[in-house]
């Protein structure tokens, strides 16, 4: 048995290794192959000796090329690369004014509870080009974008119909698991920690992929995000080559966005607990997934019709919205986690104020504190209490269907869905410092001072 190893250029992801490794087995006399994209490398063995010029020819068709990648710096020195960023970046900031001055970042449906499939309907809508544009959405942007960025030759369908298969399992999936939970109850509900770290995960893999959108950094372009070559070859990846994502993965890819803490969806999912029915249940939830297709469904739009030089400014603009999205989804995720709650422990309070708070007030040994929820968050959103002393937590929610309407806080245990009109929480402070609280994305927050 003859042994062969090959350096080769050009691999960044798991499927590379499928694609060449089939290739290699089309040689005569090859018996087994091991591709490895991290040390970059094809080690193949043959009942005969093999000649450089087939093994080159075979990993040619397979899109690489035998020989050694050069190591990539930490900040790109390309000035063109430069350039291009800079246009980007000033048009990414020019419509977000647009976009911060026009409101739209605070859009509403209003109300009450949801009383018809309608309305659930509109907070689909709604969530699909807010919330779950900033977590799900973020990361269909930085991952598709991604992809079309490295293959120019697929066409504009070929790029697009993976985000047809998502949006189907992720209505699939809410159908059925709305269902679920509509018989369940809280079974599906996931502690604050879990949700945090979900959140961070997301936000990590958000803020590389961001980073190399952007070519500002080539020493990031070696690392990938990617299931086993195992799990790949199952879902398809071999089947359907690298111009198309496996439309059996990005389906399930879609189904799991379920467990991601949109505000919006987690409001939907107690309204569908709340239903004690399988099939009211699964058609809340399924009609919320139709309402969020169209946002997510424009952002594979968008990244499969741009070509050309636009193409590159769009892919490295895209790169700076999704960074962006990364740092607000992974500060959301600290907040939820506890880690947040930790450092601001660790910072000196004022332990012995005595100015009283005129949003607290006090009768009969009880502390009133009284707070508005807003589609838009909380006011007033800092508090300050007296330790030892019953707290009695007045929230008027005036928009129940946002996604400030669930409140959570892990260090009073609370995880609040508010009802519409006057909600009422109480507790008692046990020690100084401070203990935050938010929506359930960690996207609106506030705080009590718990002094002497």
């Amino acid at each position: 048995m003859n042994k062969t190893t090959y350096k080769i250029k050009g691999m960044h992801c798991r499927s590379c290794e499928i694609l060449i490794e089939d290739k290699l087995k089309e040689i005569d006399g090859v018996k087994n192959i091991h591709v490895s994209w991290k040390d970059r490398e094809a080690i193949i063995y043959s009942k005969r000796p093999l000649s450089d010029a087939e093994v080159r020819q075979a990993v040619t068709e397979a899109g690489y090329e035998v020989g050694v990648d050069e190591p990539e710096s930490l900040i790109s020195t390309d000035s063109e690369v430069w350039k291009n960023a800079s246009i980007a970046f000033i048009c990414v900031f020019v419509l977000y004014l647009i976009l911060r001055t026009t409101g739209i970042f605070n859009i509403s449906v209003g109300g009450g509870t949801p009383s018809s499939l309608t309305v659930v309907l509109l907070i689909g809508i709604t969530a699909g080009f807010s919330t779950c544009m900033a977590l799900v959405g973020g990361l269909i942007l930085g991952i598709s974008a991604k992809f079309a960025e490295k293959h120019p030759e697929a066409t504009s369908t070929q790029k697009f119909r993976p985000h047809l298969f998502f949006n189907l399992g992720r209505i699939t999936s809410y159908f059925l698991l709305g269902g679920l939970i509509g018989l369940a109850g809280k079974a599906f509900q996931l502690s604050g920690t879990v949700l945090g770290a979900l959140i961070i995960i997301v936000g990590i893999v958000m803020l590389v992929v961001g980073l190399q959108l952007t070519e500002l950094f080539p020493v990031l372009q070696g690392i990938n995000f990617s299931l086993p070559a195992g799990v790949s070859k199952f879902f398809g990846v071999r089947k359907h080559h690298q111009k198309e994502y496996s439309h059996a993965n990005s389906a399930l890819t879609g189904a799991l966005t379920f467990f991601l803490p949109c505000g919006f969806t987690q409001a939907m999912q107690l309204y569908a607990m709340s239903t004690g029915s399988f099939w009211q249940g699964a058609a809340i939830l399924g009609v919320f997934a139709l309402g969020t297709a169209p946002g997510l469904l424009g952002i594979g739009g968008l990244t499969s019709v741009v070509k050309g030089i636009f193409a590159r400014r769009f892919f490295m603009g895209a790169g700076f919205v999704v960074v962006a999205l990364a740092v607000f989804n992974i500060s959301n995720g600290l907040n939820l986690s506890g880690l947040t709650t930790a450092l601001s422990n660790s910072t000196p309070t004022d332990q012995n104020s005595s100015t009283p708070d005129l949003n607290v007030t006090v009768s009969d040994g009880v502390q009133t504190v009284n707070m508005t929820q807003f589609a838009t968050g909380y006011s007033p959103n800092t508090f300050t209490i007296k330790v030892g002393v019953p707290v009695k937590w007045v929230v008027n929610s005036v928009d129940s269907n946002s996604c400030a309407a669930s409140l959570y806080s892990q260090k009073l245990n609370i995880r609040k869905f508010l009802d519409p009109g006057e909600n009422t929480i109480e507790f008692t402070p046990t020690e100084v410092g401070t203990i935050p609280f938010s929506c359930s994305m960690g996207m609106y927050r506030g705080s009590f001072n718990v002094v002497n």
